[in-house]
């Protein structure tokens, strides 16, 4: 299927723009996902297209993170396997369940996300990570990367609220778990969704393209940006999509 200038042109806009949000908090999917359906792919082929587009922008963002993920290799070392478990089982998931089954429960996640970071913003940013929650925050993000792997519109949001139990003050070394994670979390369910024929090659080459220089942008600005004033974007972004997801959960139908 051919598509018009204005096509491809918002195709890579929105996947730009996804890229730099993904970089910066997470959320980029409610911009490239719906441009993708807007374009001629249908709901099931855009979100797996969109899930790998973004595997490979997430790579551009990581090594624009380098730097905070060297200081960071045994966190990201020791949530890799629920972030790979839980993004193949979403995967999974997404071919055995219908889409409005779990659409109907994305506005309570996005909520409580952004109402954690709300919280951790208000009492004045990271605090100390007590041990016992460690397996907690291991079945959280097993938790997240099934989530991740179904649809993950806002799953950087949630994530960073999972991260924030970790405890530290930076910011941008979270982002940077985040990014690696994610890429582990799409990684897995774009090659099962890939294998199971759902993904949509040249759009996902294209969306890739954007999305990476995007990301690597992205990646540079958050870095440059008050880790205060970005927890505050985080926390706007979460109330809008959770404002978006409401609003077409009430006008369905």
């Amino acid at each position: 299927m051919g598509w018009s200038v204005g096509e491809l042109v918002l195709l890579l806009g929105a996947s730009a723009g996804a890229g730099a949000i993904n970089a910066v908090a997470g959320g980029g999917t409610l911009l490239s996902f719906p441009a993708a359906m807007a374009v001629g792919l249908p709901s099931l082929e855009a979100n797996a297209t969109n899930s790998a587009a973004l595997t490979v922008a997430s790579l551009a963002s990581a090594w624009g993170y380098r730097r905070e993920l060297a200081e960071e290799k045994e966190t990201a070392r020791w949530l890799l396997l629920p972030s790979l478990l839980g993004g193949l089982g979403g995967a999974a998931l997404l071919k055995a369940t219908p889409q409005r089954v779990f659409d109907a429960l994305v506005p309570a996640l996005l909520l409580v996300a952004t109402a954690l970071l709300t919280l951790q913003n208000l009492r004045g940013g990271g605090g100390k990570a007590a041990e016992g929650r460690r397996g907690w925050l291991w079945m959280g993000q097993l938790g997240v990367a099934v989530y991740g792997g179904y649809f993950g519109a806002g799953m950087g949001i949630v994530m960073l609220a999972l991260l924030d139990h970790l405890g530290g003050d930076s910011l941008h070394r979270k982002n940077a778990l985040k990014v690696i994670l994610g890429v582990a979390i799409n990684g897995v369910a774009a090659l099962w969704l890939l294998g199971a024929g759902a993904v949509r090659l040249d759009a996902a080459a294209l969306m890739a393209l954007g999305a990476s220089a995007g990301g690597w942008g992205g990646a540079a600005l958050a870095r440059r940006l008050d880790g205060r004033k970005v927890r505050w974007a985080v926390v706007a972004l979460g109330f809008a999509l959770t404002s978006r997801y409401l609003w077409k959960l009430s006008t369905a139908g």
